[in-house]
């Protein structure tokens, strides 16, 4: 299960918020996480972990036993410790909807809170935020490499943790996947659960085909084999030879698995056996060492293949296995503010994102401003927590998994043919950039 320990942070927040209780300083504060630029390869991102961001901010809170490690600790003062135990997250929060495609620099979350609150909540937000995020541009990029195929989270085993391999499952359902092998996501998410079975069943047996009507028979429904423990196309002959035998007894072989080979070879030889053999219904699945290049190869090469097993290329990202990403203060007691470290400076203030749209329905590029600003198009930034307490019910996994297609089929063709090195225009409005020019370096902030 997710973490649940507020505890689940840096230190160094506690030691801000020990300075600022100590100086009284509680005023209001307005943070926003954000990617600063998309990894190599990548040209928009699809934005997911709200709802266990906003869960996260809703439940926590410190147990008498943090609060007593704390103390022991020997670190912190009376005064902290007191409010930590009756911390409660009061802020306000915007945010762009999870299963939303974005950009570089536009806020997907904003949190607007008294500045201990807002401290607090930081390393567990960026955790959450950038890791969903992360999985789920990743598993669009597959989507989109291999339309209409099945797509399928086999990566919990070499997911970096529980908690990811469980979030990994949740990011790429969003993106399009149509399921996962990890049990957890299906009791937490409503994830379909998906597996057919591993090496080792076979190898238990003296006998291949006795291996695939023992699990036939104790797992009648959707029955997918795997034929390449030992000869792949051997395989698939014995399986043309037990269907007709499962059939008479109201089985019926939904598919087979291959995992290892050359996976187009193979997928042709199979289709050949089974479609000689009067399969002519039974799929195809292959797993191992897929990601989207292999995707758009066999895609290309019209393989029959109908669907895919994805481990470690997803749920570690391998290509680009974090995001450039920050949180940071752009106002607090009504002033804006501007971090100016070279290579990491941040647009000041708090912030709205407009899209326009072509006359096809694509997008067309997005304008950056301050909240305050007016532009044509459709603004991305919604309020979605007030006073701490949600301001409308979550949405369903379902709704935003619609949102993603939706924006996912909205994006420029070459966006989603994943060509290199395709820009999306994100523009700076004058307003924004006027407020930046006026904290400049030379304003001695």
């Amino acid at each position: 299960m997710p973490s649940k320990s507020p505890l689940t942070t840096d230190l160094y927040e506690l030691n801000m918020v020990q300075a600022y209780l100590d100086r009284g300083e509680n005023k209001t504060a307005v943070f926003e996480f954000f990617v600063r630029r998309l990894p190599e390869r990548r040209g928009f991102l699809l934005a997911a972990g709200l709802e266990d961001a906003l869960g996260f901010l809703e439940t926590m809170r410190y147990a008498d036993a943090d609060i007593a490690w704390l103390r022991g600790t020997g670190r912190f003062g009376d005064n902290l410790l007191d409010y930590l135990a009756s911390f409660r997250f009061t802020g306000d929060v915007h945010a762009i909807p999870e299963g939303s495609v974005c950009f570089p620099n536009e806020p997907l979350i904003r949190i607007t809170a008294p500045l201990p609150q807002a401290q607090l909540v930081e390393s567990r937000l960026i955790n959450i935020l950038h890791f969903q995020t992360m999985i789920a541009s990743k598993a669009a990029r597959m989507v989109l490499a291999a339309p209409g195929k099945i797509l399928s989270d086999f990566g919990l085993r070499t997911a970096h943790g529980a908690e990811a391999g469980l979030y990994s499952a949740r990011a790429s359902y969003i993106a399009g996947f149509g399921g996962a092998a990890n049990v957890l996501a299906g009791q937490r998410y409503g994830i379909p659960i998906v597996g057919t079975m591993a090496h080792s069943f076979i190898q238990v047996h003296d006998d291949e085909a006795t291996a695939f009507e023992n699990y036939a028979r104790s797992r009648p429904d959707g029955v997918i084999l795997l034929i390449d423990t030992y000869d792949t196309e051997a395989g698939a002959r014995k399986v043309v030879e037990l269907a007709p035998r499962l059939k008479a007894d109201g089985i019926a072989i939904r598919g087979v698995r291959i995992d290892s080979g050359d996976l187009i070879a193979s997928a042709r030889k199979v289709r050949r056996i089974f479609d000689d053999g009067g399969l002519n219904d039974v799929i195809i699945l292959v797993s191992g060492g897929i990601n989207e290049d292999t995707l758009q190869t066999m895609v290309a090469a019209r393989a029959p293949i109908d669907g895919f097993g994805i481990g470690v290329n997803l749920d570690a990202s391998i290509d680009a296995p974090s995001l450039d990403c920050a949180y940071k203060l752009q106002e607090y007691a009504g002033t804006p503010k501007r971090k100016l470290s070279e290579g990491k400076i941040t647009w000041p203030g708090r912030k709205q994102v407009w899209r326009t749209y072509d006359t096809d329905g694509r997008i067309a590029g997005d304008v950056l401003s301050l909240e305050s600003d007016s532009h044509p198009g459709e603004t991305l930034i919604a309020p979605v927590m007030r006073g701490g307490e949600r301001i409308a019910p979550p949405p369903s996994l379902q709704q935003i998994r619609d949102r993603a297609a939706r924006d996912l089929a909205r994006l420029p063709e070459p966006l989603r043919q994943l060509v290199p090195g395709t820009a999306y225009s994100v523009t700076v409005a004058d307003t924004l950039q006027a407020l930046a020019a006026e904290m400049s370096p030379a304003k001695g902030r």
